[in-house]
């Protein structure tokens, strides 16, 4: 123990006056992809070609290397249970390194590499699943984890077609799940149901009782201290989709929380959607842990939407800036 106090005094007293220590990135969990993953030469016309003729839906993984939301999607849905058995039955699963150099042909010929083509999917989160029907179109698109439940709700909305006929929102909201409990009391949550004209910082969290993600949002997103911290800047208001009480939206309409639900195409629960300066900014319909979630937050308070094209550039310039200034970046929950 003395020996280790004597080093790490010596490398103090070394270091030059001023120098600033690297920050770390912790969290990311390495993770190996399953496989059962179709091995592709990632011409994509050949891949939804191969999937017609068995009467199976293609779908692209996209993913990044010991992202934390990736992991925990593979190993909750792709390894075994339900999930996992519809997709071996049904899909043909193809992985795409959003960071990739590797070159992929897109189902109109076009060629992009890995990187260029989730710039161009506009998948700003991991995992992103696009699900391509027998023409090569987008079926479905869903940026970001879903627990088991939402997942199922989306592989039986692809396999069977349903995007034909009617939008992914309208079908989760037509399938019967059981009652969870009441919606948590929060104080923190402002009674509001009139926001026309409202202009200044805004987050909406859209609810319900089968939310499964409800309550672990609550716990471990919105009471971390970091997160508490940025909601400071925002007028943060619960709607309960349940409800068919009225409010009044931004532009002065008057609907039901559902109503401004499926206009906005919400299926995820929770949702959040932020606002500033009487416009959406950013939604937030996937699992995120505190640092995204905060950063998200960032984004729309601090107007930095004014001065980046997109989240995934705002997001680069924020990490380098963090761990310049010698502040850890913890990716986990």
């Amino acid at each position: 123990m003395r020996l280790l106090a004597a080093a790490a005094l010596v490398l103090v007293l070394a270091a030059p006056a001023g120098a600033q220590t690297q920050g770390r990135l912790t969290g990311g969990i390495i993770y190996t992809l399953p496989d059962w993953f179709k091995a592709s030469l990632l011409d994509l016309r050949e891949d939804v070609d191969d999937a017609r003729k068995a009467n199976r839906h293609l779908m692209l993984f996209l993913h990044l290397d010991e992202c934390p939301y990736c992991a925990r999607m593979l190993k909750e849905s792709f390894v075994d249970g339900d999930n996992a058995r519809i997709l071996r039955a049904h899909f043909d699963v193809i992985a795409v390194n959003v960071r990739g150099a590797s070159e992929v042909t897109w189902t109109d010929g076009k060629k992009f590499t890995e990187r260029a083509l989730t710039r161009e999917l506009k998948a700003f989160g991991t995992p992103t699943l696009i699900f391509l029907d027998g023409k090569g179109d987008v079926a479905l698109k869903l940026v970001g984890y879903r627990d088991p439940a939402a997942l199922r709700d989306a592989l039986d909305y692809v396999q069977s077609a349903a995007y034909r006929s009617q939008t992914f929102t309208a079908y989760v909201a037509s399938r019967r799940r059981p009652e969870g409990a009441p919606l948590r009391d929060e104080p923190r949550f402002a009674r509001v149901t009139d926001f026309k004209g409202y202009r200044k910082p805004l987050a909406i969290v859209f609810e319900d009782r089968r939310c499964a993600e409800c309550a672990r949002f609550h716990e471990k997103t919105l009471d971390h201290p970091d997160v508490l911290a940025e909601l400071k800047k925002f007028l943060l208001v619960r709607l309960d989709t349940d409800s068919s009480a009225p409010v009044i939206d931004l532009d002065g309409k008057s609907l039901t929380p559902a109503q401004w639900a499926a206009a906005l195409d919400l299926s995820y629960r929770p949702a959040v959607v932020l606002y500033n300066e009487g416009r959406e900014i950013v939604r937030i319909d996937t699992r995120l842990y505190h640092y995204h979630f905060k950063e998200r937050l960032r984004y729309v308070s601090g107007e930095y939407y004014k001065r980046y094209a997109n989240l995934s550039q705002y997001g680069a310039a924020r990490r380098a800036e963090l761990l310049k200034q010698g502040i850890d970046i913890d990716y986990s929950e």
